[in-house]
């Protein structure tokens, strides 16, 4: 039986969050069919750039993501105190970026005087855009139903283009962040539609790449902001160098076997306090030891304790893997 999303989502423990979507209609809908020859690539670009635009619409960056031929990974990052920051005008705006809104935000928008009722009405508007900007279930609708169209418009059919409900999970600590962003990063990798990963099309850390030999990082994707410390600004926890020859690193092991050799040149697997055999389970067969929220004991305990769960699923692969 699925779970309510908001089961699953508690800002409280994190505000990291890996979703998967998978197509219906397999692999025909955005990559090759085998019978016909016929290629359906371009989709996995629409998927892409309408992530990316989302990105700069809604309040949830975009960590880490990969667009596969007949499913995508996405790692999100909620910034609900950004939602809450942004002024009644700013949330409308991006609003109707979105949506058409209705004649009172329009009318709002445009500086026309709105009477007290009017007011109280557009207050309640506010608020549902207010958390719906900040809600990854309205994110994933938003990008999902969009490319559905687009797929279903140029097949000249109806119905489903992806499965009823998008998957995900909760990342509670940098360890679990860390295995999951590069397990989405080398996807391709594993499916062998790319070799390296500055080569695999469609996934982040080939724009990230692309950027970092620029000396820049891209700007619809969250940034990388260094080492936990006092005061710290808003991106990922971790150093972009010490990630990127992770992933690369990782990958070579997942292509030869070569295990055994991450943690002498990494100091994220050190810092993070993971084996390198246990890490290498974590970036090949991350979701299938996890199906549920990731995270060490502690992390594991309280999330489940604020969402009013009893038991605490995964915690035997977590702290074995997670330690």
């Amino acid at each position: 039986m699925p779970m309510a999303r908001k089961s699953q989502v508690s800002l409280v423990d994190t505000k990291y969050y890996h979703c998967i979507s998978r197509c219906v209609r397999r692999a025909f809908l955005c990559g090759e069919d085998p019978l016909t020859g016929q290629s359906y690539e371009h989709r996995r670009e629409w998927v892409e750039e309408k992530l990316l635009l989302l990105g700069t619409i809604f309040c949830i960056d975009i960590c880490a993501y990969a667009v596969m031929s007949n499913h995508t990974h996405i790692v999100l990052y909620v910034d609900d105190k950004k939602a809450n920051r942004l002024n009644d005008k700013a949330i409308v705006i991006r609003w109707h970026k979105l949506f058409k809104g209705n004649w009172l935000t329009h009318k709002f928008i445009e500086g026309n005087e709105l009477n007290p009722s009017e007011r109280l009405m557009l207050d309640d508007i506010i608020e549902k855009y207010r958390e719906r900007l900040a809600s990854i279930s309205w994110f994933m609708r938003v990008l999902n139903e969009d490319i559905a169209r687009r797929a279903n418009k140029e097949d000249g059919c109806t119905g489903r283009f992806w499965e009823g409900r998008f998957k995900s999970q909760a990342l509670l600590d940098e360890a679990a962040l860390a295995a999951c962003m590069a397990y989405v990063d080398l996807n391709p990798i594993r499916a062998k539609m790319a070799n390296t990963p500055e080569t695999s099309d469609h996934t982040s850390i080939k724009k990230r790449i692309e950027h970092v030999q620029n000396g820049t990082q891209p700007k619809n994707l969250l940034r990388f902001a260094g080492n936990p410390r006092q005061n710290m600004p808003k991106g990922l926890p971790f150093e972009l160098k010490y990630y990127i020859e992770l992933v690369e690193l990782t990958g070579r092991c997942v292509s030869t076997d070569k295990r055994g050799h991450i943690c002498e040149t990494q100091p994220i697997l050190a810092r993070l306090q993971i084996e390198p055999e246990d890490w290498q389970k974590l970036t090949t067969r991350f979701t299938k030891i996890f199906p549920g929220a990731v995270g060490r004991r502690q992390a594991m305990t309280e999330y489940c304790a604020h969402l009013q769960k009893k038991r605490r699923p995964n915690l035997t692969n977590c702290e074995r893997l997670l330690g």
